[in-house]
């Protein structure tokens, strides 16, 4: 299995779109800042037939430092989620 790097994207998305990589570059970074923008501000992000971007909140919890066997609490927090939409499961499939 290949990595595909975001620069390989953008090279995929040039000879393609027949676009100088520059400006697939600064378009990739514009969509890629505001999709973060708003799901910073909590907001859901959908791109139709590809999925969703959110925000999910993780309560407190208790873990176990797997080197010492210590207990440690493990702070609450907010992490980003991604959920494929109906065209890309199926493109996958």
């Amino acid at each position: 299995m290949k990595n595909f790097s975001k620069g390989d994207l953008i090279d995929a998305v040039a000879n393609k779109a027949d676009m100088s990589k520059k400006d697939v570059s600064s378009v990739l970074e514009e969509a890629l800042d505001k999709i973060t923008e708003e799901i910073r501000k909590g907001n859901k992000v959908t791109i139709t037939g590809f999925g969703t971007f959110k925000t999910s909140k993780r309560s407190a919890r208790q873990g176990r430092n797997p080197q010492t066997g210590e207990t440690i609490q493990i702070k609450a927090s907010t992490v980003p989620k991604f959920s494929a939409g109906k065209g890309l499961k199926d493109a996958v499939k």
